[in-house]
């Protein structure tokens, strides 16, 4: 129990629970348009290459939004930064589900994008309302919450776009969005800042937007656009410029976005160089698995799943993912975070080495599945422990915002990868070019190594305390 101050009242069970449904919500908005991929060109009455901006642009507005929600949510309260990332995500669901044409789609899954920003600032909150022996296992089951919302994600849309009207999907999202919003504003209970609010630093925003839209740009467009073009090529070279440039700048304002100081400790430096290993090695599965599901079996190797079937098979990894949570919880505080990142990253890479031999049963593959989300649930879990043991309490939202942006970057690259291994290596089948059974076990040794690299880079994190006399955290009433 805290000492209370304030008329603050905290229940850690409701909190917890509103806080992980924000995040499974947050979470369902990046797998939400995938049962519609083919369908969209005729939907909206425009070319394929055009609705691909439909999930292009999720991740952009994602990737900017994240820092500028975390630095805002230590500088103004996590909880009215909470609240106002809901009021995006409710007006892009009701755009999308009245949109008629490409471009008004495209906005609504940008203003959903904006979202994004309520797993750190979650994660970060759950520091200051929960006791600290609760602490461990809150935080493992938030981020665990990226799984499961990703998870249900494919057997929802799935199961709406062939049995009902697809429009449904996103008003199923407004209506979602509009009540955790209301359970935020009801349950979670206002937390004292570290001090005055200080000026935000717009420059800083604009900076790292331009770098991180020309880089994960440049990322996710290459394959189709062409790698050696001159356009993908300029825009890696603006991103190296403007980050550059932005990095120059941070490091000469006295209240930056993110403080690259805080940034640069070797704790959090190295912890966030795993976060983009980790995260390439999660989601090269999340991309090759339900494509081997849904191959027909005429290529021989293909299990021929419906896309609900698909969706059904995988459901359960991102429930294991949330059951294991605690597990990992209780493994981290035996044996420290940086313990069980490395513990997970083994778990991946065994997942991999599995799926190299299982490839032809859909039993086998849900054995992959399962065993790497239980390696993922252990990393995710782990990550933001080991970012807060190492910074102030002030800067909580914006380096674990910082750190979600390091797994962006991780998935962008790992889509790249998967798309140029699988789009290289293809086999004509009944006049339809599918990727080759070697293919995709290219990609499956990728995973497997960047997830055995990952291990090593979790085992040099060099864990230290934090420094004596950061302000420690404010303290609220508990009350169960």
């Amino acid at each position: 129990m805290f000492v209370s101050t304030p008329s603050s009242t905290v229940r850690p069970n409701a909190v917890l629970a509103v806080l992980a449904s924000a995040g499974i919500l947050a979470a369902l908005m990046q797998t939400l348009v995938v049962p519609l991929l083919g369908q969209l060109p005729q939907i909206l009455h425009s070319t394929p290459s055009n609705t691909t901006w439909v999930v292009t642009v999720t991740l952009l507005v994602g990737a900017v939004v994240t820092p500028v929600a975390g630095r805002l949510g230590d500088m103004y309260g996590k909880r009215p930064v909470l609240l106002a990332s809901f009021v995006p995500l409710v007006i892009g669901s009701v755009v999308c589900a009245t949109a008629t044409a490409v471009l008004p789609m495209i906005i609504g899954r940008g203003l959903q994008g904006m979202g994004v920003g309520i797993i750190p600032l979650g994660i970060s909150a759950i520091r200051d309302l929960l006791p600290p022996e609760r602490l461990g296992s809150a935080i493992a089951l938030i981020s665990a919450s990226l799984g499961i919302g990703g998870a249900l994600g494919l057997p929802v849309a799935a199961a709406v776009v062939e049995n009902s009207d697809w429009r449904m999907l996103f008003w199923g999202c407004a209506v979602l969005a509009a009540v955790v919003g209301v359970l935020i504003f009801l349950v979670i209970p206002h937390i004292p800042t570290d001090g005055p609010a200080g000026r935000f630093d717009y420059l800083g925003a604009v900076g790292l937007g331009i770098g991180l839209v020309c880089l994960l740009l440049a990322v996710s467009k290459g394959a189709s656009w062409g790698w050696s073009s001159t356009t993908i090529l300029g825009l890696f070279a603006a991103a190296i410029v403007a980050i550059l440039i932005w990095g120059w700048y941070e490091l000469r304002t006295s209240q930056p976005l993110v403080d690259l100081r805080v940034t640069a400790r070797p704790q959090v430096l190295v912890t966030n160089a795993t976060s983009v290993v980790v995260s390439m090695a999660m989601y090269a599965q999340a991309l090759l698995i339900p494509q081997l599901l849904q191959l027909p079996k005429s290529t021989g190797f293909g299990l021929g799943q419906s896309m609900l079937a698909m969706g059904l098979w995988m459901a359960p990894a991102g429930f294991t993912m949330m059951l294991m949570s605690p597990v990992g919880a209780r493994l981290s505080a035996a044996r420290g975070p940086k313990f069980t990142l490395a513990a997970g990253c083994v778990v991946i890479a065994t997942g991999y080495a599995i799926s190299l031999l299982v490839m032809g049963s859909t039993w086998g593959i849900l054995a992959v599945t399962v065993t790497i989300n239980i390696g993922v649930g252990f990393a995710y879990g782990a990550m933001p422990a080991l970012i807060m043991g190492a910074v102030p309490h002030s800067e909580t939202a914006a380096a674990n915002s910082f750190n979600t942006l390091m797994r962006a970057v991780g998935t962008s690259i790992s889509a790249a990868i998967v798309g140029a291994i699988l789009a290289q290596m293809t086999v004509s089948v009944g006049g339809h070019m599918f990727p080759t059974e070697n293919g995709f076990r290219v990609g499956l040794l990728i995973g497997c190594g960047v997830a055995i690299m990952g291990a090593a880079l979790a085992s040099a994190i060099p864990v230290q305390r934090v420094l004596t006399g950061v302000a420690p955290r404010p303290k609220v009433a508990s009350k169960v």
